[in-house]
């Protein structure tokens, strides 16, 4: 099997993979030392899926880092297009690399956190809350789209098919950098109401 292929294969697998992952651990919940799952509805039994695990303690500690992990990856990522602008590959390269090891730094908070700790609802009311929710439904839908533009856009530079490349990353930047952004302002408009 030749490398195209793989790599079509692997973002396929991965671009799928990932997100029915992150949707189905968001219904799985670390009650003290039990791993149950549970929908969330009143017509459901939260059902046990493990039990005499090690106590879990809500991680409450974990938005704000994985906000700044957010924010950070925003700022690398327009250094990244600005050292590739500037003739600058390598540094160009390696803060793709951080980028993509932030996002999947990121990912593992994320659902570290939503597994140990109940859903925080937005108290916010009238216009906001509109603005509110229209900035995370994006900011979801485009964190799952980006994930096969980011895996092309880095296979197609590791192939060396740099013209490829820059045509697929003109698309991937500005939704990568928009989830990135847009990460930060949901967690700053949804941090007065976490308990």
């Amino acid at each position: 099997m030749n490398k195209s292929i793989l790599y079509r294969r692997l973002t396929i697998i991965v671009s799928v993979l990932v997100p029915v992952v992150v949707a189905l651990l968001l219904f799985i919940k670390w009650e003290s030392d039990k791993l149950v799952f549970d929908l969330r509805s009143p017509n459901f039994e939260p059902m046990v899926l493990f039990e005499n695990l090690p106590l879990a303690e809500p991680l409450t500690f974990l938005p704000p880092i994985y906000a700044t992990i957010n924010g950070l990856t925003a700022i690398l990522l327009i250094f990244a297009v600005f050292y590739i602008k500037n003739g600058k590959r390598q540094i160009h390269e390696n803060l793709i690399k951080i980028c993509i090891f932030l996002s999947l730094c990121f990912l593992v908070m994320y659902i570290a956190y939503h597994i140990t700790s109940d859903p925080t609802k937005f108290g916010g009311t009238g216009a906001i809350s509109y603005l509110y929710y229209f900035i995370l439904i994006s900011h979801i839908l485009l964190s799952v789209t980006v994930i096969p533009f980011v895996m092309v856009s880095y296979f197609r530079a590791t192939n060396n098919d740099f013209k490829r490349h820059k045509k697929i990353a003109k698309i991937t930047f500005p939704i990568w950098l928009y989830v990135a952004v847009t990460g930060v302002v949901v967690y700053v408009m949804i941090s007065p109401y976490y308990s």
